[in-house]
């Protein structure tokens, strides 16, 4: 049954990538398995749903637009739709968002909002209840099956993977198959694995249409490659821990290029492992687990550990669509410092509680030498802003921090331009420090950044020559390593930079109910430089509960005549701060080579290993059974039957 007669099939991508000696691979290795892996579609499920207001003043031409937004290019793709010249839109980005990580898109919604607005001549404002969120909202992430085969030796060593990953992405197109291409950045995980085929399709149906969901399809795929690890040692008889460190990429070969075409910056991974194993916690763990199987119930150990591409080019859109050549991924930042010497920097996106007023006013700071509390950050509209993106693909650190960097640098050197000059003495002599600029051979002779700010704004007779009157910059930041296209055969610069994140947890499962309960965890964490600890360590916990939620709970399950039968939060199971544990954070720093301070992304940390680590722990559990299960979620129901069903071949 076709979805789109118009369109004749319900496939919209189809595309099989080679990188490397495939076939010779497989036919060398002596050994080869294969696996089967589905994950379910879930979402993010922000606190606040979608809400936008749109107005149309006719005097000026101009259409106001207040939206809970998260989405590149938004006023541009209203201003299309309406068929306005984007001078005519003006989006609102000071607003409270309420929570996104992808899914507050609301393209469809703003367009008929803003049609209204100028049809009718007054106001409208449009606000999703949670059942119009969960069924017809931007609310659906992934749902997508892998088959996975592996060429790899006696010694657990993988020398070859192929990968078919088939997507439902639903009734329309959406940023579904895109993400099957984001996951090419990293396909082989932190392991060094020769070379790859990897099979993507897209294929509609009657559901609802997919959104980007945190991570942008790299989280699938994540657990796919893990459990993948986990039956290579399973067949080897060895410990899961040591197959992936046999297999991991080492701290001496970065940079490090993998088949699909992309380099790794930076990274530690058998330091982070290291830190969180500890010999002594990982044996506790096994004599734990042994502890509670000798008492009859089911318990087991997971490992995961996966990288986040962070700072995104979005590369993965003319990767799958050749006719788009955007090769800008850029993000702005301006600084301007009034006659009162009070800063203010200008930021010009919305954000979803990622911190980035924080992050601005920290690198300022950092770069400028004055109190990060004293620096206000605002917010630009779209019509007063310089060009930038939206907070996707874990970038602001990397983006909007190095654009306030750079700023903040233009600044700094205006400032000892001024002091130099004011003082009388070459410019290399001048040093710039907390906001004075002293003379290196006379430490006494200086401008203090009162009387700089001072000249700057009333003092023209005493600016260089060529100088601009006030203290106004700004700096429009491309994204490192980006700027080339694809070549031909699929070869790309996904990302630019690389965090890795390692997962060790301990779960139990009632063998009569079914129900799994996490009794420990364990997160090592590198994202390089850390430039606010609160931050990501709050970005990574709720990573961790996000990927709990998609690994034991949430599905938008559907019933066998097509019907959505989880479009509340009775049927949409959410874990609560009784299913969230504890989590040990480990923190590790691998600077980047990349990025202005070495910080790396982490507004996707935890989420994108802990469901491979859920998975892999509920495996172990349950394998003394003779039984496996590589469907998430992997929830009660699932696993009482599934127990229920062994116990009684067992005779038990």
């Amino acid at each position: 049954m076709l979805v789109h007669a118009a369109h004749r099939s319900n496939v919209l991508l189809d595309r099989t990538f080679v990188w490397g000696q495939v076939e010779s691979d497989f036919a060398a290795s002596p050994r080869h398995l294969s696996v089967r892996v589905k994950w379910a579609r879930s979402s993010t499920v922000p606190i606040e749903t979608f809400g936008v207001v749109a107005n149309w003043d006719p005097w000026r031409d101009v259409l106001d637009v207040y939206a809970s937004i998260q989405m590149p290019k938004y006023p541009d793709q209203i201003a299309i739709a309406l068929r306005l010249p984007a001078s005519a839109v003006r989006v609102h980005y000071d607003v409270d968002v309420g929570g996104s990580h992808g899914v507050k898109r609301g393209i469809k919604h703003s367009v008929l909002v803003a049609y209204l607005a100028r049809r009718l001549g007054f106001p409208v404002r449009l606000v999703e209840d949670r059942l119009e969120n969960m069924r017809g909202g931007d609310a659906h992430g992934p749902e997508r099956l892998f088959d996975i085969e592996v060429a790899f030796d006696d010694s657990s060593l993988i020398r070859s993977m192929k990968m078919r990953a088939l997507e439902n992405i639903g009734a329309y197109a959406g940023r579904s198959p895109f993400q099957l291409g984001k996951p090419i950045g990293a396909i082989v995980g932190p392991y060094k694995i020769k070379s790859v085929q990897y099979r993507a399709i897209a294929t509609v149906t009657n559901k609802t249409p997919q959104d980007a969901v945190r991570g942008f399809g790299q989280a699938p795929t994540n657990l796919a490659i893990d459990r993948m690890m986990d039956e290579v040692a399973n067949a080897l008889g060895l410990d899961p821990l040591e197959v992936r460190r046999r297999n991991m990429i080492q701290h001496e070969e970065f940079p490090y290029t993998i088949p699909s075409g992309t380099t790794y910056d930076s990274g530690d991974y058998h330091r982070v492992v290291d830190k969180v194993v500890d010999h002594t916690i990982y044996n506790e763990m096994k004599a734990e687990r042994d502890r509670l199987r000798a008492e009859g119930k089911l318990a087991g150990i997971g490992v995961a550990a996966c990288l986040e591409p962070s700072g995104g080019n979005a590369s993965f859109e003319p990767l799958l669509n050749p006719k788009n050549a955007t090769t800008t991924w850029m993000d702005s930042c301006r600084i301007d410092v009034d006659l009162t010497a009070a800063i203010t920097a200008t930021m010009h996106t919305s954000s979803a509680g990622q911190g980035h007023e924080t992050l601005v006013a920290t690198v300022i700071a950092e770069v400028v030498g004055r109190d990060p509390d004293s620096i206000r950050v605002v917010r630009a509209n779209s019509l007063n802003s310089l060009p930038s993106n939206s907070p996707v693909g874990s970038r602001m650190a990397i983006m909007l921090g190095g654009a306030a960097f750079h700023a903040a640098h233009k600044l700094t050197a205006k400032l000892t331009a001024i002091g130099a000059h004011d003082l009388g003495i070459p410019a290399e002599r001048a040093i710039y420090e907390q906001g004075n600029v002293y003379d290196r051979a006379a430490p006494d002779k200086r401008r203090t950044w009162e009387e700089l700010v001072a000249i700057a704004h009333r003092n023209f007779h005493r600016l260089p020559k060529g100088f601009e009157p006030g203290l106004a910059v700004a700096h429009v930041y491309q994204v490192p390593t980006g700027g080339t296209l694809p070549t031909a055969d699929g070869r790309v610069q996904m990302y630019p930079c690389f965090s890795f994140e390692f997962h060790l947890l301990l779960l139990s499962i009632d063998p009569d109910l079914g129900t799994p309960r996490i009794l420990r965890y364990r997160l090592g964490h590198d994202c390089g430089t850390v430039i606010n600890p609160k931050i990501v360590r709050g970005m990574t916990m709720g990573g961790v509960a996000h990927g709990i939620g998609a690994a034991l709970y949430e599905e938008f399950a559907y019933n066998e005549d097509g019907q959505l039968i989880a479009q509340t939060f009775m049927d949409y199971l959410l874990p609560s701060s009784h299913e969230v544990p504890v989590v040990e954070i480990i923190h590790h720093e691998t600077p980047s080579p990349h990025t202005v301070l070495g910080q790396k992304g982490s507004g996707e940390s935890g989420y994108l290993g802990a469901p491979a680590a859920i998975a892999n722990a509920v495996n172990d559990a349950i394998r003394p059974l003779g039984i496996s299960i590589n469907t998430l979620p992997l929830n009660a129901s699932k696993l009482g039957d599934l127990i229920a069903g062994a116990r009684a071949r067992m005779g038990n």
